[in-house]
């Protein structure tokens, strides 16, 4: 094993040259030198290892056995070897390597899948590690640099935004999601007619600033409301309001999940823009990264 670093790329393509021709001659012109070089570097090969690779008479060139076995594996490591630049410059350009990103639930039904599917046509060799977690731990796992990005619910708390970069992706208002047959009446929908019904709504820590705003929605209206439930993820939520356990405002994008027994209405009272921001370390971003930045620049 000691001699096996002094194994050159060099020895094994002239190696490789002889074997494919069966011929010194020949393959000492397929690779521009004179036969006498050639010779030498294969000996020194075959003393390196040990062992003859090639059964030689005045008429003929042969592969031994141990040449056999040594030729396939020497024709993989030249063409990786040859493959590395390229690997190299994809890498380099954001065309390659390992994407690691988080989303809350509600981005899975706007944002994320058209992304992912003009990233992946775009860069079809970068491996993407999808992650569903809410905004409080992608803030913890992007700080601890578990993860490349984040899509997330800003604003950031201070200690994150120190060290995070945000760009929105995505702004829509809040409807409420109600269980079927809570309204009768069609259209628009106000918070006053709907004060009967208990609120379903992710515990505050979650995400604090969304969390207030929908608070602040009753209050404007108001209302205050009877919170009847918690639940942490979006779709949880939208399965309690199919089961009658009460309503919930939501993101508009969240009304693309259908559940049986949920009314999704707009709100007649003033209904504020909720934020999908993607987050990420501001301390060097990877050139996958970049790349779906780039590509985030781009019109869809």
């Amino acid at each position: 094993m000691s001699d096996l670093p002094r194994l050159e790329l060099r020895q094994l393509r002239y190696f490789a040259a002889v074997a494919e021709e069966m011929h010194f001659g020949r393959a000492a012109a397929r690779l521009h030198m004179t036969q006498p070089p050639l010779s030498q570097t294969i000996a020194a090969l075959e003393e390196l290892l040990g062992t003859p690779l090639f059964q030689r008479t005045k008429r003929s060139v042969a592969l031994t056995p141990a040449g056999a076995a040594l030729l396939p594996e020497a024709q993989r490591l030249l063409q990786q070897a040859a493959a590395l630049p390229d690997l190299v410059r994809r890498a380099a350009s954001g065309a390659s390597g390992l994407l690691s990103l988080s989303f809350i639930s509600s981005a899975d039904y706007s944002i994320l899948p058209p992304l992912l599917q003009r990233f992946r046509a775009r860069y079809p060799q970068v491996q993407i590690e999808l992650r569903e977690a809410t905004t409080d731990v992608q803030l913890e796992d992007l700080l601890q640099g578990k993860i490349d990005a984040g899509l997330l619910l800003p604003p950031l708390p201070e200690k994150a935004a120190a060290l995070l970069e945000v760009r929105p992706v995505l702004s829509e208002p809040l409807i409420a999601a109600l269980p079927e047959g809570a309204v009768r009446k069609r259209g628009p929908v106000s918070l006053k007619s709907l004060r009967e019904l208990p609120l379903i709504i992710f515990p505050r820590r979650i995400a604090p600033a969304f969390h207030d705003t929908i608070l602040s929605c009753f209050r404007d209206a108001g209302v205050t409301p009877h919170i009847g439930q918690e639940a942490i993820q979006m779709q949880t939520i939208v399965g309690l309001v199919s089961a009658g356990m009460g309503m919930a405002l939501v993101p508009q994008s969240v009304s693309n999940l259908k559940r049986p027994g949920v009314d999704y209405r707009r709100l007649s009272d003033p209904a504020p823009a909720i934020q999908t921001s993607l987050a990420w370390r501001r301390d060097s971003p990877s050139s996958v990264l970049r790349a779906l930045l780039e590509l985030l620049d781009e019109p869809a």
